[in-house]
């Protein structure tokens, strides 16, 4: 498959800080591509690069199809993690706008516009002013100006973050439809979403990559068995999960769980264990339920998924 973007040695200082430290990866036309890390990992600065709102220090951005005196800023149509409106305009006069910014002539802007506004699912709401769109449709009309102009590459930086459920579900099906026909390349820590979303995956952790592929590859790669434990919302069980780590971060010196749990991360009154041995584990860790009378509301066997992994490659 065609590279339709190639990254090689990018960096970024900002005087003694180093945010980008030589990443080298490439963005294969027509697929979505997702960029993790956790806050401070450089992936804002990284997209600010791509898109040329940022010069890096070092490195190089190479586009296929085009010279190195080409501007190649034209390919790019860019969503902002908070993209800024003139409020006072309608969503339809937003958008025209935007087409007369990227060069179109005024009739074939309106009648991208129309399109696009379409496309959004924003027809309805099209000569409405902007201050009254909700969180979702701002957001869903940012990318009607992103893809203004037919961009080979859409870039998104955090684009679900800001919303609520209802705004993140609508965008979110959104791009589902858009990644048929557009190269996606888009920021996120909500793993969820790009497991769901994604065909690749670029995780970053201080500025440099820490595992890079193929969703589906990743996955049978690091695939493992899960334990979660969902317990009693009481005083006992918060400290339980408070101390799991204490409990069992040394389980393998135990002589009935010697290398059984491999990984924990504990979230919102549940925890999951990432085991070798399912049965072996389950036992170890009722035993000790019991021992500690913790009181246990489900337990749930299954894999690991994005998410587990990219929570141990950024605390490795």
């Amino acid at each position: 498959m065609t590279a339709l973007l190639q990254v090689k040695g990018l960096a970024k200082s900002f005087g003694a800080v180093h945010a980008v430290k030589g990443l080298d990866f490439a963005i294969e036309e027509g697929r979505c591509v997702a960029l993790l890390g956790p806050n401070g990992a450089g992936k804002t600065t990284t997209i600010r690069m791509i898109t040329g709102l940022l010069k890096p220090t070092e490195g190089q951005l190479r586009f296929s199809g085009t010279g190195s005196s080409g501007d190649e800023r034209r390919l790019i149509g860019y969503l902002p993690q908070s993209p800024a409106f003139y409020n006072w305009m309608t969503g339809f006069e937003y958008a025209v706008y935007a087409g007369r910014l990227c060069g179109l002539p005024a009739k074939a802007a309106r009648e991208r516009a129309k399109e696009l506004m379409a496309l959004v699912g924003l027809s309805g709401a099209a000569e409405r002013r902007i201050g009254g769109y909700s969180g979702g449709m701002k957001q869903r009309l940012g990318l009607a100006q992103a893809l203004m102009h037919r961009p080979k590459l859409l870039v998104m930086d955090e684009p679900v973050s800001a919303l609520d459920p209802l705004g993140r579900r609508e965008v979110l099906e959104l791009l589902r439809e858009l990644k048929r026909e557009t190269t996606m390349l888009f920021s996120t820590h909500v793993l969820h979403d790009a497991e769901e979303l994604c065909d690749d995956v670029i995780i970053i952790r201080d500025g440099q990559i820490a595992l890079q592929g193929r969703v589906a590859a990743i996955r049978a790669e690091h695939r493992s068995p899960v334990i979660e434990l969902r317990l009693e919302r009481d005083a006992a069980s918060e400290r339980w999960l408070q101390s799991c780590e204490t409990h069992f971060g040394d389980a393998a010196g135990e002589p009935a769980g010697a290398g059984l749990i491999q990984a924990i991360h504990v979230q919102d009154g549940s925890v999951r264990f990432t085991v070798r041995e399912v049965d072996a584990a389950r036992q170890l860790l009722l035993e000790r339920l019991a021992k500690d009378r913790i009181k246990l509301t489900r337990l749930e066997v299954g894999h690991s998924s994005l998410e587990d992994l990219f929570m141990k490659v950024v605390t490795a």
